[in-house]
């Protein structure tokens, strides 16, 4: 049995959620910085190890008409520097909106620790993943 791990990559964050092992429910798990790049690759490696990953799901920022632009492409090779794990891209249009409102909706005040919107995008990405899967 095996958990899945998912990332939504930001310029500054990387909010990380976790699947149960039967692969059902999403988890928000932390967020830990970008940069540098080398630590925060450690830090999701290490996570995963912990966790028995085998799968990880990466946010990708889509445009709107299904395009990929720079944003896109920089979650891609920051994905890229992951090793050992099967890394799976996930649609995450509008995620970080529908974070922002879900928190809202639970009267979590995110506007001092944006880390939380990020842990919720990553539940979102996973959930959508999972939904998918089923």
């Amino acid at each position: 049995m095996y958990k899945v791990m998912a990332i939504d990559i930001g310029t500054k964050r990387i909010g990380i959620a976790l699947s149960d092992y039967l692969l059902m429910l999403a988890n928000g798990h932390s967020y830990i910085p970008r940069t540098p790049e080398e630590n925060a690759v450690e830090t999701i490696i290490k996570i995963a190890k912990e966790n028995n990953v085998q799968k990880i799901v990466a946010g990708i920022p889509l445009n709107m008409d299904g395009t990929k632009g720079s944003q896109a492409k920089d979650c891609e090779d920051f994905a890229s520097k992951i090793k050992g794990y099967e890394i799976i891209f996930e649609d995450e249009r509008l995620t970080s909106d529908t974070a922002e409102e879900n928190l809202r909706a639970k009267k979590i005040d995110f506007r001092k620790d944006k880390g939380l919107v990020d842990i919720e995008s990553a539940c979102i990405i996973l959930e959508q993943y999972l939904s998918r899967k089923k």
